[in-house]
């Protein structure tokens, strides 16, 4: 999972893993294959829009599962993120392109449990 290390010391970069979400209507497990980043300790999903089914299911349940390549699987709660610096950083740490890195995204983070921001 570790890309790179930041200035803190701490691990960051973008990696494929699943993201596990409760479906709003139907309630049961809805997975979907997702590059997400890993930046000061906490887990971001991005995408363009509010459309996607994972993220109207985080909307309606926080609670979801990071399930890696290797099987493991992390539990968290997942929120919405509205510092705009703070999703530039993803979309930079998500996209080498540079005019992907620099589009408007909405971004979940992901506090997975046993995890506390410092």
């Amino acid at each position: 999972m570790k890309d790179y290390d930041d200035e803190e010391g701490g691990e960051r970069g973008s990696f494929i893993a699943y993201l596990i979400t409760k479906g709003r209507r139907s309630g049961k497990e809805h997975r979907v294959p997702l590059r997400l980043v890993r930046y000061n300790g906490r887990l971001y999903a991005s995408r363009r829009d509010m459309k996607s089914d994972w993220m109207k299911n985080i909307l309606h349940d926080q609670h979801v599962t990071v399930e890696m390549v290797d099987g493991n699987r992390l539990e968290g709660i997942a929120r919405l993120v509205d510092d705009e610096s703070l999703c530039r950083i993803v979309s930079m740490l998500k996209y080498k392109d540079e005019a992907r890195a620099s589009m408007k995204r909405v971004v979940v983070e992901i506090e997975v449990k046993g995890d506390s921001k410092e």
